[in-house]
């Protein structure tokens, strides 16, 4: 008997939203997403510890300082945690520059370039890589260049307001990722409200994303991530894409029958039209229209910050090796 996401396949590419192989094999997703939070859960399980031995010794390799080490040790982790999934998954894996360089254009592309480049010393195409960016003014600079200038495919995440997803296709970026569990915690915890179905915000954002590609023609992909239930998801159930953690692909997995298409190209062009705005050449546009939004600024902010924090964490694990 078919099952909920058997059913969810039929209309979106399914990403494992995970670092753990064993669930990318389990559930059979098209591509995967990894980001310092979830590789810092990884890394503390037993039969993860050769890729830090990996990484360790790489780095001792390549430098005798220690602070050397260290940034060449994380770089060579994403990327044997790539590497492992992309002998998984059919298509692509996202693999993120260091949220540290959330505000430095140069240092994003300079840090994309750099992961490319070791994932062909591994036989590894660059098609085969999305280079996940912060959805900040800065970070979605970087995509551009890269994307017109090197080729290099980009997934920009922390995505919350529509200002930066209107930049982001814009700048022609292959994938954008819009975190409708997050917006649904800003607004459950401002608000005291519970949401569901249609009615949550989450949905309503990624909903208004995804129309407003369709009607002005642009090809970047929406990849709605960070789900808080199966009710998220199913209420998406046709945007692009959509990366979903593995407790989330279970229960799809576990729910027979069928699942309606809720977002479609023709259901979009059909919906009533959306302004078109431009935004990449005009930062201070930009920055305004993203300001006005509550939620977005507190959420990317503090999206940033936690990256950070779990990169900072991962160093100090390597810091022990060396």
């Amino acid at each position: 008997m078919s099952n909920q996401l058997e059913a969810l396949k039929n209309y979106t590419v399914v990403v494992a939203d995970t670092g753990d192989f064993e669930s990318i094999a389990k559930f059979k997703p098209t591509d995967a997403t990894t980001n310092p939070s979830l590789i810092l859960a990884a890394i503390q399980q037993p039969q993860y510890q050769p890729l830090l031995k990996e990484a360790v010794e790489f780095a001792k390799s390549k430098a005798s300082d220690k602070n050397e080490k260290i940034p060449i040790a994380m770089d060579r982790l994403l990327i044997g945690f790539g590497m492992k999934i992309l002998d998984i998954v059919p298509g692509r894996v996202s693999t993120e520059v260091d949220a540290r360089l959330s505000f430095d254009t140069q240092g994003t592309i300079k840090k994309a370039q750099e992961l490319i480049q070791l994932y062909k010393e591994n036989g590894i195409d660059k098609d085969r890589i999305l280079i996940k960016i912060a959805s900040t003014w800065e970070g979605i600079q970087a995509a551009h260049e890269l994307e017109t200038k090197h080729g290099i495919h980009c997934n920009l995440t922390l995505l919350f307001s529509f200002a930066q997803a209107i930049a982001c296709a814009q700048a022609g970026v292959t994938l954008v990722s819009p975190f409708v569990g997050r917006i649904y915690d800003w607004f459950k915890k401002t608000t005291g409200n519970e949401y569901s179905g249609f009615e949550d915000p989450g949905v309503k954002s990624v909903t208004r994303i995804y129309t407003y590609y369709k009607q002005h023609g642009h090809k970047t992909i929406v990849m709605g991530a960070s789900f808080r239930n199966v009710g998220q998801i199913k209420s998406l159930a046709g945007c692009d894409y959509l990366t979903i953690s593995p407790k989330l692909l279970e229960e799809l997995s576990k729910n027979s029958g069928g699942l309606e298409r809720a977002l479609s190209p023709e259901k979009a062009n059909a919906s009533e039209k959306l302004e078109k705005i431009s935004l990449i050449d005009n930062e201070n546009k930009f920055r305004w229209m993203h300001n006005e939004d509550a939620m977005a600024t507190e959420k990317l902010a503090e999206g940033v910050r936690k990256f950070a924090e779990d990169a900072i964490k991962l160093e100090k694990i390597f810091e022990e090796h060396f």
